[in-house]
């Protein structure tokens, strides 16, 4: 296939998501690679293909001596540039071929080795500074194409239809919204109606959204958006991305954090159940969006406009220029 948007920055991974010494496979754009984090926090990446009789190194294990990867088919090893090691040292040129990656603190970049069309962007270092992070959460394929997955997380309406039955979002006003180049930025409100005590036990990080909630959607095409809300807790902000795994699956998966306000949350029990609820609720907005997704009927032109679409026209059209 080609590749979809070649030359994007994609995020693929948060250091926490590899664990230490595990083999973790990802997709990119039809290629399979593993990733493994040694115990110093060095992180490897190859294609997942064994040069000698094509066995998934995923199904391998780390060699934590010489942060090598061992074939699970003829246990032959291969170091973190794809160099064959023999009698326990790395000889001769790479023969498994590598992805290039950028690190950045916990933040696992890739241009998927193709010439980079634009810089990896600093949303999320910029927004983070000083907060507490939470954890990820829905991570996730979505059996759709990329565009489509893009569209929904650039949709000021589907809230109130897809998220309607666990948030009660009845409506969402956009104060603004403002595009420069390949970033863009929305001020909005959500207006709820009241949760019941059934629905507050099942999830008690509602407790924590008021029944007005003011929030902004920050974007940078094409991998990252970034909801941001002040609760009475404190500020809470979730980067929802997206990679393209094939031309057909998507990967998604949520990063949150937190800047705590309330000095509810130095109650390490109920901090901890408020933080988990969290990141179910996370994975419920994910679960739901995928759902959306994945129901749609063949895309055709649209017979119908809403009010607020503008955005959706923006981002299709980077995705068609680019």
């Amino acid at each position: 296939m080609n590749s979809i948007l070649p030359g994007a920055p994609w995020l693929i991974a948060h250091r926490s998501i590899l664990g230490v010494n595990k083999p973790y496979k990802i997709t990119l754009n039809n290629y399979d690679y593993v990733l493994w984090q040694n115990q110093t926090g060095e992180i490897f990446a190859l294609e997942n293909v064994c040069p000698h009789m094509q066995a998934p190194l995923t199904n391998g294990w780390i060699c934590k001596e010489r942060n090598s990867i061992t074939c699970p088919f003829h246990a032959l090893e291969f170091d973190g540039k794809g160099r064959l090691i023999k009698d326990g040292e790395a000889k001769g040129e790479p023969i498994a071929k590598n992805l290039n990656l950028i690190i950045q603190d916990d933040l696992i970049w890739t241009y998927g080795n193709l010439e980079p069309r634009l810089p990896i962007p600093t949303l999320i270092a910029e927004e983070t500074k000083g907060l507490s992070f939470i954890g990820i959460a829905g991570n996730t394929t979505i059996q759709a194409e990329f565009l489509q997955c893009i569209k929904i997380n650039y949709d000021f309406n589907h809230q109130n239809g897809v998220h309607s039955e666990t948030f009660k979002i009845k409506d969402n006003p956009v104060e603004s919204f403002e595009k420069d180049g390949y970033c863009a930025k929305v001020v909005q409100t959500f207006l709820r109606e009241d949760n019941t005590i059934q629905e507050l036990f099942q999830n008690p990080s509602l407790i924590t959204f008021p029944k007005k909630i003011k929030n902004q959607l920050v974007y940078t095409f094409p991998s990252t958006t970034l909801f941001k809300a002040e609760v009475p807790l404190g500020e809470i902000l979730q980067f929802f991305i997206l990679y393209p795994e094939t031309e057909n699956i998507t990967r998604t998966f949520v990063l949150l954090y937190a800047n705590w306000r309330n000095p509810i949350m130095n109650v390490p029990g109920l901090a901890d159940l408020i933080k988990r609820s969290l990141l179910e609720s996370t994975a419920k907005i994910v679960q739901q969006d995928s759902q959306a997704i994945e129901s749609l009927y063949p895309q055709q032109k649209p017979k119908i406009r809403l009010p607020k679409e503008e955005i959706m026209s923006y981002v299709e059209r980077l995705y068609h220029e680019w």
